[in-house]
């Protein structure tokens, strides 16, 4: 992915307006970059309580659920698909990749740092992994193939709907809308 446009390293730093007239995978490419960070700031300034906090019962969807989600959802896309490697579920290593819950879980052993860790750590290798593709480069994928011009567009969506839950959850943890 481009080197000009990456997640910070904490969550309140600015992030970037996609280029107006960029070719199409910078386009992309920031795109995705600019909802990266959109979730991360979502968690700007909450302890790890608040972090923990579900949006609304019956639903158990927290913002710490959901930066362990996209790290679950970059390594899928990235590496198990785009990449083929055989690379377990962060969350629920023993697993079969196809029956866990996404990372949504939490358990008491992950803090933020630790799940930011992971996330970031994700995002390096989706970077890596796209570097010399091009984006109609394809990938074995339910019987069919894949291009990275896809994965693209189904991460930015993916991305796009849960900062959609995490305006939501953000409001209800301390009133805090916007960004």
């Amino acid at each position: 992915m481009s080197t000009s446009s990456h997640i910070p390293a904490t969550p309140s730093t600015p992030r970037a307006m996609p280029p107006l007239d960029a070719d199409e995978r910078t386009s992309l490419e920031s795109w995705l970059d600019f909802y990266r960070t959109t979730l991360a700031q979502k968690c700007d300034g909450l302890d790890e309580h608040q972090l923990r906090e579900a949006a609304v019962a019956p639903s158990p969807l927290t913002l710490l659920g959901l930066i362990q989600h996209a790290a679950e959802v970059e390594r899928n896309w990235f590496r198990r698909v785009l990449a083929q490697e055989d690379a377990p579920p962060i969350y629920a290593p023993d697993a079969d990749v196809d029956a866990t819950d996404g990372g949504f879980d939490l358990t008491e052993d992950i803090t933020f740092d630790r799940a930011l860790s992971a996330w970031h750590a994700e995002m390096d290798h989706a970077r890596k992994n796209c570097a010399d593709r091009a984006l109609n480069d394809t990938s074995p994928f339910m019987g069919g193939q894949v291009t990275l011009r896809w994965i693209y567009t189904h991460m930015i969506t993916e991305y796009a709907r849960h900062c959609g839950h995490a305006d939501l959850i953000r409001e209800r943890v301390d009133g805090r809308t916007g960004v």
